[in-house]
């Protein structure tokens, strides 16, 4: 996980606080849930991430094509 600091107006901490007691869990655990709650239901169109391109002059086989994706897709990942 990593930390992010929020910061909330007294009334809405004050409920947050509230309902966490209540709930018998943490307020960061109650923000967690709203966050996810917020992002799952968020009608934003997701832009998918395009597969990387390569140029070439001679024709390959698709198994070399099969290694280089695999290798440019790892190499993505590892980056992030």
């Amino acid at each position: 996980m990593r930390k992010t600091t929020v910061y909330l107006p007294v009334e809405l901490d004050l409920r947050l606080e509230a309902e966490a007691k209540a709930e018998g869990v943490s307020k960061a655990e109650l923000i967690r849930r709203g966050v996810a709650r917020l992002l799952d239901d968020s009608q934003r169109t997701r832009r998918a991430k395009p597969l990387p391109v390569f140029h070439g002059k001679r024709t390959r086989a698709m198994d070399e094509i099969d290694h280089d994706l695999v290798d440019q897709i790892s190499q993505r990942a590892a980056r992030r």
